[in-house]
């Protein structure tokens, strides 16, 4: 590998990169520009052609970097490159700057998921000195962490302003584990409206709190039907789950609730079409609940909104994606995940993916988060191994 590069950059590490990668303060709340510019400058350095794909505002930029010949049929190796907050959590060091004790590397991102992208970064010496007989593409996208919203208008330019790539791998932690399979999610608000009144005559108003609480019983009982076993079965934990995150209702405990907002999600195995589920609790909410309430007051009523839904990742029979990182990991078979990330995107575009990186979920979003060097040597040894089958 090559100390610098054509315009005397220096070289980093896998390592050295993460740090540097980290000492961003990427939180999705901020900009991730200096980040994408920065990241930019040293892939282009060794060779890279760049296109950046900026937000609305300009603060905010998706990255796609190409190495070898502009055709299509090429290989992504995409990140997402914000991260969760750290308010509130009790970190025993700087969280924007990388710290390594006993074998790890601890540091807001480290796991999820500046790891995989700075083992991405650690091989551009490599991927500009080699004669590449297919293109390989370094794709950095914003504001993953709350639904995908970035890489989406990246996807959108794929076959007309981009080349369509053979495939994608998604370095999200797996502890470098193939997996062909993620869930989906779906976030919605539901809004009851009401009728308040007097507390001592509850038959004169209409409780939006208890009627909230039959939707939700309601919620319990359609995805606890769905299936558990197949692809669902697959799944830790098996089939469909979903979540009651936030409620909020009422004015005081002598008014009957005139209103009451509950956020919750949808986190849908392949085989689940969270749209039916929706559709289904529509339907009970109007046949019902609602009749009962607008006995008493017209006005009142249910509904639910979609915030946020990102696509499942499903098997893909055949899929190149997935005998590719098989064949590279010496693996048998593929894994799934519980989590949604944006290997499901670029599935739903039409390019087959897997999602494989250094590190667990379990240390993501955590106080402390932390991957291993074991890990970090395992994903730059993969990548490495990825490069030699393109690599003239």
């Amino acid at each position: 590998m090559p100390a610098k590069s054509r315009a005397g950059q220096r070289a980093m590490s896998d390592v050295e990169a993460i740090g540097w990668l980290v000492g961003f303060d990427t939180t999705s709340a901020k900009p991730n520009k200096p980040l994408i510019d920065a990241v930019a400058a040293y892939l282009s350095a060794y060779g890279a052609t760049i296109r950046l794909v900026p937000d609305e505002t300009g603060d905010k930029a998706n990255l796609f970097a190409t190495f070898g010949p502009s055709e299509p049929g090429g290989i992504v190796l995409s990140g997402h490159s914000d991260v969760v907050p750290v308010d509130g959590q009790p970190w025993t060091s700087d969280p924007f700057a990388m710290a390594e004790r006993e074998g790890r590397l601890y540091g807001r991102g480290t796991t999820d998921m500046k790891g995989f992208i700075g083992c991405v970064l650690a091989l551009a010496p490599e991927l500009g000195a080699a004669s590449l007989t297919r293109p390989v593409h370094v794709v950095l996208s914003h504001d993953e962490e709350v639904g995908c919203i970035g890489v989406r208008s990246l996807i959108a330019m794929i076959g007309k302003e981009l080349p369509r790539p053979a495939f994608a791998i998604v370095g999200e932690p797996t502890e470098m584990r193939v997996v062909n399979a993620h869930k989906g999610i779906s976030q919605q608000r539901t809004m009851v409206l009401g009728r308040d009144g007097h507390s001592s005559r509850p038959a004169d108003g209409v409780n939006a709190i208890l009627f909230a609480a039959e939707y939700i019983r309601r919620i319990e009982a359609i995805v606890g039907a769905l299936p558990r076993e197949g692809v669902a079965g697959s799944f830790d934990p098996p089939g469909t789950t979903f979540n009651i995150g936030k409620i909020e209702g009422g004015a005081a405990v002598n008014i009957i609730a005139r209103a009451c907002e509950f956020r919750w999600e949808m986190r849908p195995t392949p085989d689940v079409d969270p749209a039916e589920v929706l559709a289904r609790l529509d339907a009970f909410a109007n046949d019902a609940l609602v009749p009962r309430m607008r006995a008493v007051d017209a006005e009142a009523g249910i509904t639910t909104t979609v915030d946020i839904a990102a696509p499942t990742l499903g098997p893909m029979p055949g899929s190149e994606a997935e005998a590719f990182a098989l064949r590279l990991t010496g693996q048998n078979e593929p894994s799934t995940a519980p989590y949604v990330c944006e290997a499901g995107l670029f599935s739903e575009a039409g390019i087959p993916s897997i999602v494989c990186g250094p590190g667990s979920v379990s240390q993501a979003h955590q106080p402390d988060e932390f991957v291993s060097l074991d890990q970090i040597a395992a994903c730059s040894a993969f990548l490495k191994r990825v490069l030699a089958t393109v690599g003239a």
